[in-house]
């Protein structure tokens, strides 16, 4: 009798609990068109430029990785450092140049376009290209990165392990980040709760929940994971920086 009693107490909190679960992701998903498959979303993610250009860079930096060998303990290293510090890379990318506020200095405004671009992605967060790094930003990335990996390291080898990484790093989180914006839905614990970092940034609060790849592993680090049910809905996750611009 007792063992009956407890299971039901037991379904009956899970119910709760995915009941609430349910309740969260539609308070913070939105209006959704429809459902689409990973096959569909993977062919309308490679109709945009920024995928082609890091598979392009990723694909000739392998290439020329495995010709010139030299394989030695710290390229296997390198990839473990890199895809730890990763979310951290996110994070102060995500607060300091995504959420870059115009300043004036002197006659001149600095307001960078992946800045401009990343306040009309949380203005308009279902606008499929301003979910992508800009073109032109990501020349110049490329350009930088590769630079990198052929001057800053002693191996050439070594250089090329890292530009491997920092490409396929790269196109991870743009395929991440396209994922979480599009109509598929989640179907893994692991994606959900990507998903559900993400989407709380932009539909709860724009002040919290920074990384995309990771369910808040440097947010957890650097204190900005809070439980969701303590923080007060922002009115200006869909316009940044707008108390700032009314102020001036």
């Amino acid at each position: 009798m007792t063992d009956n009693v407890t299971d039901d107490v037991t379904d009956d909190v899970d119910a709760r609990a995915r009941a609430q679960v349910r309740a969260d992701e539609a308070a913070i998903t939105g209006s959704r068109r429809r459902s689409t498959s990973l096959r569909d979303a993977a062919r309308m993610f490679w109709r945009h430029p920024s995928p082609w250009m890091l598979a392009t860079v990723l694909a000739g930096a392998v290439t020329a990785r495995l010709i010139v060998g030299d394989w030695r303990v710290t390229d296997a290293i390198t990839p473990v450092i890199m895809v730890a510090a990763f979310p951290f890379f996110e994070w102060v990318v995500h607060v300091c140049v995504l959420h870059w506020r115009p300043r004036r200095v002197g006659r001149v405004v600095l307001d960078p376009l992946v800045s401009r671009k990343h306040r009309a992605h949380h203005a308009d967060p279902r606008d499929v290209p301003l979910v992508f790094i800009p073109w032109q930003v990501q020349l110049w990335l490329l350009a930088s990165t590769t630079a990198i990996a052929l001057l800053a390291y002693p191996r050439f080898g070594l250089g090329l392990t890292f530009l491997t990484t920092a490409a396929a790093l790269g196109l991870g989180y743009e395929w991440v980040h396209y994922l979480i914006h599009s109509d598929y839905r989640p179907r893994t614990r692991l994606y959900r709760a990507i998903w559900r970092n993400h989407r709380l940034h932009h539909y709860k609060n724009e002040h919290y929940w920074f990384t995309v790849t990771t369910s808040g592993t440097a947010d957890r680090v650097l204190r900005t994971h809070p439980d969701p049910e303590g923080v007060t809905t922002s009115k200006t996750v869909r316009a940044l920086h707008s108390r700032e611009a009314a102020a001036n």
